[in-house]
């Protein structure tokens, strides 16, 4: 009795390619239509893991964790200076869905050295703007400002004096000396207060 084999059903290739492209786990470069590249982990074809994005655009770099395609976890965005070119931290701290959240310190000013000499941001983040407590440097002023923000406001706090001496650009006047008798007891009734009024609006 002869016997007859039926041929193996072969897959289109189109197939095989898109088994090929299809991204997870650790990955080398992979870039975007538009120049923007990435180095790092996917899962379902998505940044997720631990990455570094770079935007050709822009030239801004993000390095740290991803969640399904966006920033989430802690992570630092730096930007090169047209002038050096050499990158400067914009913001390290902790991101979630794409936006600055938790606590992070964001440089500011246009100084080679934030850290030394420009102003920069220590404090609590929620959808990418300063929310809670926080800590301002004017650093080129020579002042501090603590207090507690709002949707990147300032609603309550206190300014001090701080390496005014030191400053590139000081202030013409230190700020006076407070003259009451409970200045921290003001403050804590007025940002109780406050608290008080955001809870019953909500």
């Amino acid at each position: 009795m002869p016997v007859t084999k039926c041929p193996r059903k072969s897959e289109p290739l189109w197939k095989w390619w898109d088994w090929k492209a299809q991204k997870n786990g650790l990955r080398h470069q992979v870039y975007a239509v538009n120049g923007d590249h990435y180095v790092g982990e996917w899962k379902d074809n998505l940044k997720h893991g631990k990455g570094t994005q770079i935007w050709k655009k822009t030239g801004a770099i993000y390095e740290g964790d991803w969640k399904f395609g966006k920033q989430d976890g802690y992570g630092t965005l730096s930007l090169p200076d047209p002038k050096t070119g050499k990158y400067k931290r914009l913001y390290s701290g902790w991101w979630k869905g794409g936006k600055k959240s938790g606590y992070g310190i964001q440089f500011f000013g246009s100084k080679d050295y934030y850290e030394e000499n420009g102003n920069r941001y220590e404090g609590y983040w929620e959808r990418g703007m300063k929310n809670g407590h926080g800590h301002f440097f004017h650093l080129d002023h020579g002042q501090l400002f603590e207090g507690f923000w709002v949707d990147d406001v300032a609603k309550c706090g206190t300014m001090i004096d701080f390496g005014r001496d030191e400053a590139p650009e000081p202030t013409q006047f230190p700020i006076p000396k407070v003259e009451i008798l409970d200045p921290d007891g003001v403050l804590k009734e007025a940002l109780a207060m406050f608290m008080k009024s955001e809870e019953e609006a909500n």
